[in-house]
């Protein structure tokens, strides 16, 4: 907790519906959150920690439609012992919000129908409703891989439309939001891991090394994210340290930021403030599995507090570099600080302990006249257009 608290972050804990239940969950937060007085805080003081934690989000389990899970349940039972637990949860301490799990993916058989019963069960005692989604090229097809955050758009709109389903089917005051607590891209340490074997002592396990192209499929994500923020209330990358991470390690060696981490740090520096909802027009282009894909994908986010716009932009063209234009009148008196690029001709390098090849550089060439922004977007590449109002 006081790392926590070292790094401006909150928990989000997660209690245990698989192979445990209610009373666990409610003896969990009295534990966590309860002053004092109660066996299970009078515990956690005698650990040492007399301030309660105070965690406020709590998920109510994780992946429950998944058959991999020990205690996997259907939606219909899940849903019943989620309300059930979430109310002895909100009794212990009603300010707490709580995530009912989602589907474990778009792909499970039972998306969308698991997602109207859990709510159907859950919809008075949640405040969110959990999405997960990870990709991967493994068709080595680099058109239709960036492509695939269209599906992940449509499986954003898909339940938000089912929750709001619910809403009305319960006569309901409150939206449903949106906890997309697992994205990445996760395919490159599938062989590797298995050839693990069994009982072995921490041995290196969902170690994917990224390379270039997975950096462009996660600004097309963060991009997406960033474009549903009105319901997307919470949205975690899995994982940050070595598992499918931005951030590599070796024990007692060196740290490294793998090709992901630059899309994601610039999203978390300058993707704070409010996420605008831009008119957006792109040439477009068919893959294997997707029609009208844009060869443009982008977003801005306006942070009033400091008087700054940022604009977010993939372009997904294999060859030629995009055009871009933004019209920013409402903008009047802003200028370009700085367009950070980040490209790379080999689409599979990576990044190691022995160096850096993939890092983004800042020679990127907006610039605004008589209130339009205008760049050239190089052939796929991510950039960031960082605009401040003029001191």
């Amino acid at each position: 907790m006081k790392w926590a608290k070292l790094v401006n972050a909150d928990v989000n804990m997660a209690v245990n519906l698989g192979t445990r239940g209610i009373d666990a969950a409610r003896n969990l937060v009295e534990y966590c959150n309860h002053p004092g007085g109660s066996y299970y805080s009078d515990l956690r003081i005698s650990h040492g920690f007399k301030v309660p934690h105070k965690i406020k989000t709590w998920c109510l389990g994780n992946e429950m439609d998944g058959p991999w899970q020990i205690g996997h349940k259907s939606a219909e039972e899940y849903g019943r012992l989620a309300a059930e637990a979430a109310k002895v949860m909100k009794w212990v301490d009603p300010a707490i919000e709580l995530v009912a799990c989602g589907s474990s993916g778009r792909g499970m058989p039972t998306f969308a129908d698991w997602e109207a019963t859990v709510l159907d069960h859950t919809y008075d005692h949640v405040e969110f409703i959990s999405l997960h989604q990870y990709y991967g090229n493994r068709d080595n097809d680099i058109s239709n891989y960036l492509a695939m955050t269209l599906e992940m758009d449509d499986f954003i709109r898909s339940v938000i439309s089912i929750a709001d389903y619910i809403k009305a089917k319960k006569r309901g005051k409150k939206n449903i939001n949106l906890s997309f607590d697992e994205w990445n891209v996760w395919y490159h340490s599938n062989d590797a891991d298995k050839k693990i074997e069994p009982w072995s002592i921490a041995p290196p396990q969902l170690e994917d090394h990224y390379n270039f192209e997975d950096a462009l499929l996660v600004g097309c994500m963060l991009i997406t994210l960033l474009k549903h923020a009105d319901r997307i209330k919470i949205a975690c990358l899995a994982q940050l340290i070595n598992v499918i991470a931005p951030i590599m390690t070796e024990e007692n060696g060196p740290a490294w930021k793998q090709t992901i981490f630059y899309p994601y740090m610039h999203a978390s520096v300058f993707g704070r403030g409010i996420s605008l909802n831009p008119i957006i027009s792109s040439p477009k282009y068919d893959s294997k599995d997707f029609t009208d894909v844009p060869y443009l994908e982008s977003t801005a986010v306006y942070n009033e507090e400091n008087e700054q716009l940022t604009i977010f932009s993939v372009n997904r063209h294999l060859k030629e570099g995009l055009e871009l234009e933004c019209d920013i009148r409402n903008f009047e008196g802003y200028e370009v600080v700085e367009h950070i690029v980040l490209e790379n001709e080999d689409l599979k390098i990576t990044n190691s302990a022995k160096g850096t090849p993939v890092a983004p550089h800042s020679n990127g060439n907006a610039v605004i006249k008589n209130g339009l922004v205008s760049a050239v977007l190089p052939k796929l590449s991510w950039n960031v257009i960082r605009l401040a109002k003029r001191k």
